[in-house]
């Protein structure tokens, strides 16, 4: 008779709760955009609130900060810690992007496609190098950028220089934490740390899909 392994019940458990999780989020209003009820910031403090709370309240958006973090983790050294300079480089470009008026067409729906092919990259296992995956988060990066300046457009310049601090501080401490976490569960248990990853990319996937197939109905 076979004993199971000490790690299965962990494994088992990382599984279900990340994919309760990941369905979770799916079903959260796909509409929770904007921090201030979709009124522009007037204060420099109403302006750094909307950017801390945009990133982590548009469950798309959130989804590909976890995407963000899977990736960098599968780089070593010091890189793993200035990929996700490159995503929030492109959020702040795509930001000013929008302010400017300048037209990305269908934004919302490269957003919930760069969700999904980064979730589906995650599955895949594919490891990239660090330059190429930096193209690839400051590319998906200007489309969330651009979807965040719709909340910040017309505000003054210091409102706006407030939201971009706040965005880009709330992103490096959502990925940078998910890292750390990654790192000290892989130390622990590479197995647990790899379920986990690839629950991570199975849910991104999803909540990905279904971005794109409201976003086209």
């Amino acid at each position: 008779m076979t004993r199971p392994t000490d790690s299965a019940p962990a494994n088992l458990l990382v599984t279900r709760t990340g994919t309760a999780a990941a369905g979770l989020l799916a079903t959260m209003p796909a509409l929770a955009h904007h921090p201030m009820g979709g009124m522009t910031p007037a204060t420099m403090t109403q302006g750094l609130l909307s950017g801390l709370g945009h990133p982590v309240i548009g469950i798309d958006h959130f989804a590909f900060l976890v995407v963000a973090a899977l990736l960098a983790f599968t780089v070593t050294g010091a890189a793993r810690w200035l990929l996700p300079a490159a995503f929030i480089g492109g959020t702040v470009a795509g930001t000013l992007i929008h302010v400017q008026a300048l037209d990305l067409p269908a934004a919302e729906l490269l957003v919930a496609a760069s969700v999904l092919a980064g979730g589906a990259l995650v599955v895949s296992g594919r490891k990239l190098g660090a330059g190429a995956l930096a193209l690839l988060l400051a590319g998906a990066g200007v489309f969330h950028g651009y979807a965040y300046g719709e909340s910040i457009v017309g505000a003054d310049a210091p409102v706006l220089g407030s939201y971009l601090a706040g965005f880009a501080l709330i992103q490096y401490a959502v990925i940078a934490g998910l890292l750390l976490g990654l790192s000290r569960l892989a130390a622990r248990s590479e197995g647990t740390a790899g379920t986990l990853i690839r629950t991570g990319g199975i849910g991104a996937l999803a909540v990905g899909g279904l971005f794109l197939v409201a976003g086209l109905v």
